[in-house]
């Protein structure tokens, strides 16, 4: 791992989180991602070589343990990967404050999107197993359709038609469901434009928005 050859604790700390990919691999981690391929889905665009290179360097450093077990490695942050907690945050908090909330087209991703909302619903208020089909008419062609099956014991993200009744169908352009979940617009206004539509059962489409929570850092409001 290359150094920048100083004793100081910024310097000495920066070798360690401020590589490319690394604040993010921690952000899973700490969102509760323990598996490679869960890592995976939450940065979409990392390649497999260089999350297991991170991993390595991250567990060198004493920030991550692996751990196998009969279903294969899990990856946990130790005390010290926990300690980054308030770090990862405030770097949240900083981008959505100080940083454009008029994303860029390479910063928009619906699978990024989708994989950060399946782990974003309010469970307790989901009274059945509920089929929820997101479809991205921009999107590229392998990306444009998703289905979250929602129940009162979790939420799951299928890539593929995973059988049965859909209750209500999402079709979004990315940009406007990512500015519905970052918090840069509403529900309303986005069904009032026409970029959103909900169509299906009547009482889903009432309760979805109130199902799902808003990203994490939604709530911070921008300089």
């Amino acid at each position: 791992m290359d150094g920048y050859g100083q004793f100081c604790p910024v310097s000495l700390a920066a070798e360690v989180f401020a590589r490319r990919w690394t604040p993010l691999i921690v952000r899973e981690l700490l969102v509760g991602n323990t598996r490679f391929n869960d890592l995976r889905r939450g940065m979409p665009t990392i390649s497999a070589s260089v999350l297991s290179r991170r991993l390595d360097e991250l567990e060198i450093a004493g920030v991550v343990e692996r751990v196998d077990d009969e279903t294969g490695p899990r990856y946990l942050l130790t005390a010290a990967g926990e300690e980054l907690r308030p770090v990862v945050e405030e770097l949240g908090r900083w981008g959505r404050r100080w940083l454009p909330t008029d994303y860029r087209d390479q910063d928009l991703d619906p699978r990024l999107l989708v994989w950060d909302i399946h782990r974003n619903f309010r469970l307790e208020e989901v009274p059945r197993r509920t089929i929820i089909e997101l479809h991205f008419p921009d999107a590229p062609p392998d990306r444009r359709s998703y289905w979250l099956i929602v129940s009162p014991q979790g939420a799951d993200v299928c890539l593929t038609y995973p059988g049965g009744d859909v209750d209500v169908r999402l079709t979004s352009d990315v940009r406007t469901l990512t500015d519905v979940w970052m918090g840069n617009t509403t529900w309303a206004r986005a069904l009032r434009s026409g970029n959103l539509k909900l169509t299906g059962s009547r009482e889903v489409r009432r309760a979805l928005p109130h199902w799902l929570k808003l990203n994490t850092f939604a709530h911070v409001h921008p300089a």
